[in-house]
């Protein structure tokens, strides 16, 4: 079987709970896998680097490739020795949804990326959620923006082939337990 099949990708706008899913998941016991972008904006800000998406989004869109390319690389090792579920705080298509989002250049290595590196065939969305939603020094998108980034990754992720599954608004717990009964409803 395919050790991909268990790479499971949480994704949608900014400040919906996904980082809160995810460490649920990490205290269940399940494998995980950070998202790369506040890493990379942190990095950014204390070497005082350009490659920020207010300051130079087509940089900033190379390191997220870079970095969500090695994650995806680096579990396909690890899980060769430790099979089982990996959940991604976001996938490799959601550097492509940002590029389109920014009408930036689509580089021909970022499309093939993207059909390479293939993840199970459900995703899993979280909503906009504005009674939780905050911005901060690294997520500086106005909730308007965050819409639009939730369309926008739900669009790139059908568009590549792959079943969107939207996680209800409700507690930590629940969502947890829903993605749970929606994997183990599948066939693989």
């Amino acid at each position: 079987m395919d050790q991909t099949n268990y790479f499971i990708v949480l994704t949608g706008g900014p400040g919906v709970g996904k980082t809160t899913l995810l460490n649920e998941l990490q205290k269940q016991g399940y494998r995980t896998v950070p998202e790369d972008a506040r890493r990379i904006i942190k990095e950014q800000l204390d070497s005082n680097g350009d490659g920020l998406p207010w300051k130079n989004r087509q940089y900033y869109a190379t390191l997220m490739l870079a970095a969500s390319t090695n994650s995806f690389l680096h579990e396909l090792q690890e899980s060769a020795t430790d099979p089982g579920y990996v959940f991604f705080d976001r996938g490799i298509p959601d550097t492509l949804a940002y590029i389109e989002m920014e009408n930036l250049i689509i580089e021909e290595s970022l499309l093939a990326e993207a059909k390479a590196h293939r993840y199970y065939k459900k995703i899993f969305i979280l909503p906009p959620w504005q009674e939780i939603y905050e911005t901060d020094n690294e997520r500086k998108q106005t909730w308007e923006e965050a819409e639009a980034t939730f369309n926008q990754m739900k669009n790139v992720y059908e568009q590549l082939g792959y079943e969107v599954v939207e996680i209800p608004k409700t507690t930590v717990e629940q969502r947890y337990q829903f993605i749970l009964d929606a994997l183990r409803s599948t066939d693989y």
